[in-house]
């Protein structure tokens, strides 16, 4: 395999100062073999040359004096999606809820925790949090929203 020697003018990649990437850069400036200097063709940036990361290799387990790993083998743990965990407390929920009890929301209505709200866009809804001085999460069919209150 023929490999040639790199001199000022060539182009290599190198990690930009100003873009944050790596990027196609112009050797400016080498002191022997090693590159010192480099511009960016994308933004015309000269700064020091900085090498593309190399790829992270994949680190055995530790071994104990014992011979067995000093970590457990990882268990892939069910994690449910939020607004899914926030649908299954509506439904939870919903069968004992009083509708007609609802209070109609208003910006500066006052609310206290597990009472009713009945939205004009989200329907009604339970008060989960109030958040001082003048905000409450407020648990709706459709998930979590947060409303302003007084």
């Amino acid at each position: 395999m023929n490999t040639r020697k790199l001199s000022a003018g060539d182009i290599i990649d190198a990690r930009c100062t100003r873009c944050k990437e790596v990027l196609n850069h112009r050797i400016v400036a080498m002191v022997e073999e090693k590159i010192v200097r480099v511009e960016c063709n994308t933004c015309g940036g000269a700064h020091g040359y900085y090498p593309p990361p190399a790829a992270k290799a994949a680190k055995a387990p530790k071994k104990t004096a014992a011979g067995s790993s000093t970590k457990s083998p990882a268990t892939p743990r069910s994690r449910k999606d939020p607004t899914e965990a926030d649908r299954d407390e509506w439904a939870a929920l919903r069968p004992n809820m009083e509708t007609e009890r609802a209070a109609a929301y208003a910006m500066d209505g006052k609310f206290r925790m597990n009472s009713l709200v009945n939205h004009s866009v989200f329907g009604i809804g339970v008060v989960k949090q109030i958040i001082p001085p003048n905000k409450m999460q407020v648990l709706f069919q459709d998930g979590k929203k947060l409303l302003r209150c007084q």
